[in-house]
């Protein structure tokens, strides 16, 4: 029972019209072979009936055709002949054969079988006597035999299924044999046709792949899947239910062989397409144009200048590249899918000033643009705060070298040292109490200087360096004169000038007032 049910064809979709397909016969039972005296009920398939709508039956035999009408859409025979079916309006259907046979054994096969479809075959024996075993032959070759049914069954039948087939049946004593009965297998769907919208679609494009067959109109109720590939290997889609794909942006990567593949959703039936070239064009560059932000090439010096390359025409992936005119130099690549790029020149300097140019290609060449000229403005606070900064700098750096040297030379006093030499300066020697901090040991060379001295009035000047030490107490002394910062050190050099004739070895340094004074021979304290 539900093989005749599976055999029947359903109504097409709704919003289609009965004339758009021929109309198509079911049979229940489904056999097209049976004895005199059964009855077979034929149903007029393939549109919505009315009520008050009829179906014209025809029907052939060699004594001609004969026509009937019928409410409702069934008509139940008993008569051998080529049946059709009509409904108003539409087209006669393809003709279903029946034989009522009045032999001893029948073999009884479906009016159509489709690919995939289980092949039931029956051997039959008028008044179902009893066999004891059954036979069947495929072009006259043994196919099967049993002595425990008399049905016969191919499951997903091929076209490799089709031929000529004849039972036999044994009896007690005898052998019946059967008419014989030629089934071809019928094609569910053709291979599909690969469509596609343009098959030179230009890059960044988008392109619409339809995967194209048809169900015959008795199968027309049969859910399909389609998948979709490229080069046999790239998956484009999975298994959908729908015959269409779009490929949103395609490039010239994407060229090659595409196919689609249609299958029943059971996977009884699976057909694929021929394959579809499909080119994709890439537009060369053209167009090329380098700008300014700050537009026209207008950089203050100290903040960040960006070059934008541009093209008016190109497809796929660009590579730009800037470039400073004199110097051929490269300063930046990049390699994107886009119109334009971006390079960043963060704080810009004068030197920067000069003509600029960048290139773009997509594999044709480069093409490049024409010279931007940069120019760059110095602000009167730009170049003072960098003035300013490079003096602090500088006066940092010589303080911090200044201290660098002295901890070295405290470092590297041995025990014992001593300044050596009439050319030479002792430190003063700690006092009882005083800080236990050692003094550079390494010799002071005084340097002779003749800055704002009269050769003949004196004889040599020198520099002197006087170390202050901290003591135990925090104190410090200089000449007797008490620091008002208690913990610093302090280095310093003052130049004292030596009279040639005081014997007294009296010292005036160059800030105090120094009178001459031959009788008394000493400066004024």
């Amino acid at each position: 029972m539900l093989l005749w049910t599976s055999l029947l064809v359903l109504a097409p979709v709704c919003g289609q019209s009965a004339a758009a397909h021929k109309p198509v016969i079911s049979l229940h039972p489904p056999w097209t072979t049976v004895f005199k005296g059964d009855r077979v009920a034929l149903t007029c398939n393939g549109f919505h009936f009315n009520a008050t709508e009829k179906t014209k039956w025809h029907r052939l035999n060699g004594r001609g055709e004969t026509s009937t009408l019928t409410p409702g859409n069934t008509l139940e025979v008993w008569q051998s002949g080529n049946y059709r079916c009509q409904a108003e309006g539409s087209p006669q259907s393809d003709p279903v054969r029946l034989v009522f046979s009045s032999v001893s054994l029948i073999l009884q096969a479906p009016y159509s079988v489709f690919e995939g479809d289980t092949l039931v075959l029956r051997c039959n024996k008028r008044r179902n006597e009893k066999l004891t075993a059954v036979k069947y032959t495929w072009n006259e070759k043994t196919l099967f035999k049993s002595n425990k049914s008399s049905n016969l069954l191919i499951p997903q039948a091929s076209s490799n299924n089709s031929g000529n087939y004849q039972c036999f049946g044994y009896g007690d004593k005898n052998v019946f044999k059967s008419n014989n009965k030629i089934i071809k297998i019928k094609e569910l769907f053709p291979h599909p046709e690969l469509k596609v919208t343009d098959s030179q679609p230009t890059e960044g494009s988008s392109i619409n792949l339809s995967c194209e067959t048809q169900l015959p109109p008795e199968r027309s109720d049969t859910p399909l899947h389609f998948i979709f590939f490229r080069d046999d290997r790239v998956i484009l889609s999975n298994w959908s239910k729908s015959p269409e794909l779009q490929i949103p942006t395609i490039w010239r990567e994407n060229s090659g062989s595409y196919w689609c593949g249609a299958e029943t959703v059971i996977g009884s039936v699976h057909k694929r397409s021929p394959s579809l070239q499909i080119h994709v064009q890439r537009i060369p560059v053209s167009g090329v144009l380098l700008e300014s932000q700050p537009s026209g090439g207008q950089a203050v010096e100290g903040e960040t200048l960006v070059l934008v390359c541009s093209m008016a025409e190109g497809t796929g992936d660009t590579t730009f590249s800037w470039h400073r005119e004199d110097t051929q130099e490269c300063l930046g690549k990049k390699i994107q899918r886009s119109p334009r790029a971006e390079l960043e020149l963060p704080a810009i300097r004068e030197s920067h000033a000069g003509g600029y140019y960048c290139t773009a290609d997509n594999s044709y060449g480069p093409v490049q643009s024409v010279v931007l000229n940069v120019t760059v403005r110095v602000t009167p606070g730009n170049r003072d705060g960098l003035v300013t900064a490079g003096a602090i700098g500088g006066l940092l750096g010589a303080l911090l070298l200044a201290v660098v040297l002295l901890f070295h030379c405290w470092r590297q006093r041995k025990p014992g040292d001593r300044f050596l030499g009439d050319e030479t300066r002792i430190p003063p020697t700690l006092a009882p109490g005083e800080s236990s901090y050692s003094i550079c040991p390494a010799q002071v060379e005084l340097q002779r200087l003749y800055v704002d001295v009269h050769p003949k009035e004196e004889d040599l000047i020198y520099p002197e360096i006087q170390i202050i030490r901290l003591g135990e107490e925090g104190e410090a002394n200089i000449s007797g004169t008490l620091l008002e910062d208690k913990d610093v050190s302090v280095v310093y050099a003052e130049v004292k000038a030596q009279h040639p004739d005081n014997s007294a070895g009296k010292v005036c340094s160059k800030d105090e007032e120094c009178h001459e004074n031959e009788k008394l021979g000493e400066c004024p304290t």
